[in-house]
């Protein structure tokens, strides 16, 4: 068993479909910091929801990124959906030339335990956060590492337990509010021709940042030595 932390029951459905042993909520609301990557985000979480719970854990981050915005809104997303809207998003960025962007999703999955070297980046708090998305992206073997949320810059990480990393990612375009299904930027993100509102829950799910972010978890953890 794994112990998904969310509050949102209809994560653990989805996550369920991946993984081939039974997936467990937890509702544990942990403080997020203010962090510019989803990744420093997610392993914050990770590591919180584990000291927590004292068993492995996983959690999940999620938002949009404009690429003509430098990344914005990204980890910020729920809070300018709040505050901006979705349409006023949609308008700043079709005033740009390049209108693409990308749904993000960032598994982390903590269990006290050291991982052994995988393509997948693991969280060991050794970088500063001012590392450019795309160094962690390229990522090829768990040396390779950014730093989370807490303690930054200390360079002392003795006792904070590793985080493994997993990302999906899901291209497209910011487009004019369209469809009626959805929530939050899903009617002005449009993939392979449709916006997410316009599909239904099956055809989302198919191509959605969390269920490849899930994907590449649930092949990773039912081979891992654990």
């Amino acid at each position: 068993m794994v112990t998904f932390v969310t509050t949102n029951p209809g994560k653990v459905r989805e996550a369920q479909k991946y993984l081939d042993e039974p997936v467990e909520q937890l509702d544990f609301d942990y403080l997020e910091p203010q962090a510019d990557d989803l990744a420093a985000v997610a392993a914050h979480g990770a590591r919180a929801a584990y000291r927590h719970a004292g068993e492995p854990v996983f959690v999940d981050d999620s938002g949009l990124t404009i690429d003509a915005l430098g990344g914005f809104p990204g980890p910020y997303s729920s809070y300018v959906e709040d505050r901006v809207g979705i349409e006023r998003v949609s308008r700043l960025a079709r005033g740009e030339a390049d209108r693409s962007a990308a749904f993000r999703c960032v598994v982390a999955y903590c269990d006290g335990e050291t991982f052994e070297a995988t393509p997948e980046p693991v969280d060991r708090e050794r970088r500063g956060q001012d590392q450019a998305a795309d160094e962690r992206a390229s990522a090829t073997t768990d040396e390779q590492v950014i730093e989370g949320a807490e303690g930054a810059g200390s360079g002392d990480n003795e006792g904070v337990p590793p985080v493994k990393l997993f990302e999906g990612v899901v291209p497209g375009t910011i487009v004019e509010p369209r469809g009626e299904g959805g929530f939050g930027y899903d009617p002005i993100f449009e993939h392979a021709g449709e916006t997410f509102a316009e599909m239904d829950t099956e055809e989302k799910n198919a191509v959605s940042h969390r269920g490849r972010a899930l994907a590449k978890f649930a092949e990773w953890y039912a081979n891992a030595d654990r």
